[in-house]
């Protein structure tokens, strides 16, 4: 049985089985917010289209982010979802955040191509970003949030209103 079919399997179970970095250290590093449904759904998506180990996957609660990305804040990391480019087993110094993310990921992932003709059109990156943060400020309302209390550092506060 191949590698993918294995993970595939176990993510009908957990959303832990995904690549993380440690598991694949030559992979572009995606950080999303574990706690979300709405995130954790999106980041399932993004691995099955990608079918070639590109992205490599963790949640900004791990342990693992702060240790390795201490330039972006706990704030950063809940207001949009982060892009670490891999260049042979180093991380780049860009942070790629929010739309400017999915748009290096049209490029990115084979499976996303047909949609990198509408996030290259010129002048609209303020739009994408705008469209972007309307939707992550709204992500728990939008789909709800895993059964996990809200942390000390306001997370529910921050995404439950309006």
């Amino acid at each position: 049985m191949d590698e993918k079919k294995i993970i595939d399997d176990a993510l009908a179970v957990s959303p832990t089985a995904l690549p993380s970095p440690v598991s694949l250290p030559d992979a572009d590093v995606l950080i999303y917010d574990g706690t979300c449904n709405f995130c954790s759904s999106q980041v399932m998506n993004l691995y099955r289209l990608d079918g070639k180990n590109r992205l490599a996957f963790i949640s900004l609660h791990d342990p693992f982010v702060t240790e390795h990305f201490p330039d972006l804040t706990h704030q950063q990391l809940m207001e949009q979802m982060f892009l670490i480019p891999n260049h042979g087993g180093t991380y780049s110094d860009r942070r790629l955040g929010g739309a400017v993310a999915i748009k290096y990921l049209t490029l990115r992932l084979p499976k996303l191509w047909i949609l990198a003709p509408m996030f290259h059109i010129p002048l609209t990156g303020s739009i994408q970003q705008w469209v972007y943060r309307q939707i992550a400020k709204r992500r728990y309302k939008i789909a709800g949030k895993k059964n996990e209390a809200c942390d000390d550092e306001g997370t529910c506060d921050l995404h439950f209103r309006d």
